[in-house]
């Protein structure tokens, strides 16, 4: 049994129900136009809330071999902005669908980028995993924010490829620290030519936000680490049961039997996939 593997399933199946919380709160800003003061926001308390935990372990602040958490920074900050603009026009389970062609696109990506192989059976899991998502999801509205949910989904992709490249010596805590750390300048810079008064309400959704993004944001380092990128990526499609689940206690919805349906192509392909992997 391939543990690593394992574990980086786990803990994407963790990852991808957490962060179901930030798209949750990012909703309530229902008309929000002030994204880049937002994606500030957040950057911001993500950064002041892992700095204390940077200086207990006494891990450098500004450490070497910045290049790539840079690019991920970057990369980070615009897939945040057009996340934001597309939950904030989009229905909640059209946005989220087109996020999750994030599997799919770091598949391609895998493939194209860093050559790793691609089996027929992790292909086949990724693309079953997709059409299950649309299955539940069944989005029936799409209009020119959805192309913003689609660059929020390939940066997402990007973004865990990347992973790889970072130093080995710079651990979770450290990246994610990084990650907001290093795009803080530019988001500023966004944020006062935007010139959005400061609103404290959207404050604290960010800080809110932050927390449950970082959680995902760091079983992703872990996951993409662990294991090649087209074995654990089906994983990432659990989030989608977890949004129907969110609905069912809080919002009254009821799943009908597109979700079921759309559970099996997502959950059966990924065991496939797992217990070929331990074999």
């Amino acid at each position: 049994m391939d543990r690593s593997l394992v574990w980086a399933i786990l803990l994407l199946v963790l990852g991808n129900n957490v962060v179901i919380l930030s798209d949750s709160l990012i909703k309530l800003l229902d008309g929000f136009e002030a994204p880049f003061q937002f994606v500030l926001y957040r950057q911001l308390s993500a950064t002041l809330m892992l700095l204390p935990v940077m200086l207990f372990f006494k891990r450098p602040l500004l450490p070497k071999k910045l290049r790539w958490h840079a690019t991920r920074a970057h990369i980070f900050l615009l897939g945040t902005v057009f996340m934001v603009i597309s939950l904030t026009t989009l229905p909640l389970a059209t946005a989220n669908a087109i996020f999750y062609a994030a599997p799919v696109i770091t598949v391609v990506l895998a493939r194209w980028l860093f050559k790793e192989k691609v089996t027929v059976l992790s292909l086949a899991t990724a693309a079953l995993g997709m059409v299950g998502v649309l299955v539940i999801i069944n989005p029936t509205s799409a209009n020119i924010f959805a192309l913003a949910a689609l660059i929020a989904a390939t940066t997402l992709a990007l973004n865990n490829l990347l992973i790889k490249k970072l130093p080995t010596e710079h651990g979770i805590i450290d990246t994610l620290y990084l990650t907001n750390l290093l795009g803080v300048p530019t988001a500023t810079v966004l944020a006062i030519v935007e010139g959005a008064a400061f609103d404290r309400n959207t404050f604290m959704i960010a800080i809110g936000s932050s927390l449950f993004a970082m959680i995902y944001a760091g079983t992703c380092v872990y996951a993409y680490r662990a294991a090649e990128s087209n074995k654990v990526t089906s994983a990432e499609y659990t989030g989608l049961i977890g949004a129907v689940l969110l609905g069912m206690l809080f919002f009254a919805e009821q799943p009908d039997a597109r979700f079921y349906i759309g559970s099996l192509l997502i959950v059966v392909p990924l065991t496939l996939l797992t217990l070929k992997s331990r074999a």
